[in-house]
């Protein structure tokens, strides 16, 4: 890459891995705040936008951020600097961050979201569980086969651990022994009949609505909830390698260290 990088060429270089085209119709991804013109100090990469994000970006000398989830989804009507949301533009702007979302585009590629959350559990033969036109390995989530079956505790006890996720939400009967599963990072429980008409065991994924679950206990299915950040946040380090190997040497490209899942258990 030419010493000199600017937002356009790491725009580029995304849209070659991850098309924006790709994002469903209700997304918004692309560059959210900041100016494509611009001279990039540094790549700062972290699944969600958030204002102790920016400051570690800006910690951490780095301009650009890429994020998986859009700063905007909707065009605002007004920005107020006393939401939320308008703080987050305001330190955008005043800081000079330019920031950039890969949200569903990345979901569908072939080493994006899924593939990276299929390969973390060791799933091999894998093929998109819901297909799109894009591509012959492109579509949402991925249903694929463990090298050998698995004691279903004993699968979930090394879900657990590969998620870092100790906290994970099952409906449906788990099955004894696991060997053929469907996997979607972020909320896809609404994905459950097919991957059990695709001869899958289970679904992992996140954000299980109360009628999925009872679904999933009617149909003789199993649906696993692992949490909406650890289904996706493996795709952060996937980012890292492709984006430090299009930066060079010449861009420092860092990965957020404080951004964890914003769920916390109390137990009684």
């Amino acid at each position: 890459m030419a010493e000199r990088l600017v937002v356009k060429d790491l725009l580029g270089f995304l849209d070659s891995y991850a098309p924006f085209a790709l994002a469903e119709n209700w997304d918004n991804v692309g560059l959210m705040v900041g100016d494509a013109a611009a001279e990039v100090s540094g790549v700062f990469i972290g699944l969600d936008a958030t204002l102790d994000l920016f400051a570690e970006a800006r910690a951490a000398g780095c301009n650009t951020i890429i994020n998986h989830h859009p700063l905007l989804f909707h065009p605002p009507k007004q920005i107020l600097t006393s939401t939320v949301q308008g703080r987050l533009i305001r330190e955008a702007l005043l800081a000079d961050l330019h920031v950039i979302a890969c949200h569903t585009n990345l979901d569908v590629v072939p080493g994006g979201v899924n593939d990276a959350l299929a390969s973390r559990l060791g799933l091999l033969d894998t093929v998109p569980l819901i297909g799109r036109d894009c591509a012959e390995d492109c579509g949402f989530g991925r249903l694929g086969v463990l090298a050998e079956a698995m004691a279903g505790q004993a699968f979930m006890a090394h879900l657990a651990a590969v998620l870092e996720q100790p906290d994970i939400l099952v409906a449906g009967r788990l099955p004894e022994s696991i060997e053929r599963l469907a996997v979607c990072g972020g909320s896809c429980g609404d994905f459950g009949p097919q991957a059990q008409a695709a001869g899958a065991q289970l679904l992992i994924t996140s954000e299980v609505k109360h009628s999925q679950a009872r679904w999933a206990e009617d149909a003789g299915f199993c649906l696993v909830d692992c949490g909406h950040f650890a289904t996706e946040n493996v795709v952060v380090p996937l980012l890292y390698e492709k984006i430090a190997d299009f930066c060079g040497a010449g861009t420092p490209v860092k990965v957020a260290s404080r951004q964890h899942g914003p769920f916390y258990s109390l137990r009684a």
